[in-house]
């Protein structure tokens, strides 16, 4: 982290899925640093009740003021269910009333609230002077547009670039609802990258890693919203009959790379500015590294001596 902000990126972020814990890490590490914004992207709301949300956002904003957003999500049937035994209901209510109730939290507000899926009564922390901001990770319509209203900020992942404009459509229609500008709500991207001559590598390693993403009913949806419906079916069906090569032969070379970001130096900054001109206020670069090499590359490819958004 501190090579981060040595060498000029505004921002590091953690996902937050299992081991090493991110919040921890977080705690811990944004110490070493002064300046650079820390964020999750994101921790699930069904294995951290609001209050220890809000108690563990409080201590990482005492920790480093002003440089720490939480970010919160329903996250996957796969996570929760299969990892934790935790069953995934109620997704867009429960990631609502968490973050409605972390904000009030975070406030320093005496709880009094009774939703569907949370409900808190009679609690209340020290207030801080500027509480971090609550992001939200969203796919689908319905979740970008409750993220856009109650979210400071809205996080995107593993989309198809076709489907930019749309989900940008339902962030300002969300963010109409709570009377805020639109561009007001940071729209943060986690864009899987990764720095090679050798495209068809690339390709591979995304097609391992995410073909089983896109197996969970949750991407599996998104992918058929986006307007991949036969992938999404092919790779619901590969997946339920155990077949790798099935599942993985969904994702063609033309998909993959209309969600990957996958070339040459000049090739994955031009892409990360199309998004960014598309409306993407934020880029995380995510290296899908097979090796030191690929990952020192892939990141060298955005330091501040190299690479400024237009």
């Amino acid at each position: 982290m501190k090579w981060a902000e040595d060498n000029g990126f505004p921002d590091a972020w953690f996902g937050d899925s299992g081991a090493p814990d991110s919040l921890t890490l977080i705690a811990a590490l944004g110490q070493s640093t002064s300046s650079i914004r820390i964020g999750v992207a994101v921790t699930p709301v069904y294995t951290r009740s609001p209050s220890i949300l809000a108690a563990t956002a409080n201590v990482i904003e005492q920790l480093i003021p002003g440089r720490f957003v939480l970010g919160i999500g329903s996250s996957s049937q796969t996570i929760m269910g299969q990892w934790n035994g935790i069953p995934l209901d109620k997704p867009l209510t429960r990631v609502k009333e968490t973050a409605q109730l972390v904000k009030m939290m975070l406030k320093g507000e005496k709880t009094d609230f009774q939703g569907e899926t949370q409900s808190s009564r009679g609690y209340r922390q020290m207030p801080l002077e500027n509480p971090p901001p609550v992001y939200i990770g969203a796919l689908r319509k319905n979740m970008i547009e409750m993220a856009a209203e109650v979210g400071d900020g809205v996080v995107f992942n593993l989309w198809p670039k076709g489907a930019l404009p749309k989900m940008i459509e339902a962030v300002k229609s969300g963010a109409k609802r709570a009377g805020k500008d639109w561009q007001e709500v940071e729209v943060v991207n986690r864009a899987m990258v990764l720095c090679t001559d050798d495209k068809e590598y690339g390709r591979n390693l995304f097609r391992a890693a995410f073909a089983p993403y896109y197996a969970t009913p949750v991407y599996n949806k998104f992918l058929a919203w986006t307007g991949y419906e036969e992938a999404a079916a092919t790779i619901r069906e590969g997946w339920a009959e155990k077949n790798r090569e099935k599942t993985g032969g969904a994702l063609t070379d033309e998909l993959i790379d209309e969600i990957a970001i996958i070339g040459t130096e000049d090739e994955i900054r031009e892409r990360i500015q199309e998004d960014a001109d598309g409306g993407v206020h934020t880029h995380i670069i995510a290296p899908m590294a097979a090796s030191p090499e690929d990952l020192e590359r892939t990141f060298g490819a955005f330091t501040a001596d190299k690479f400024e958004l237009r």
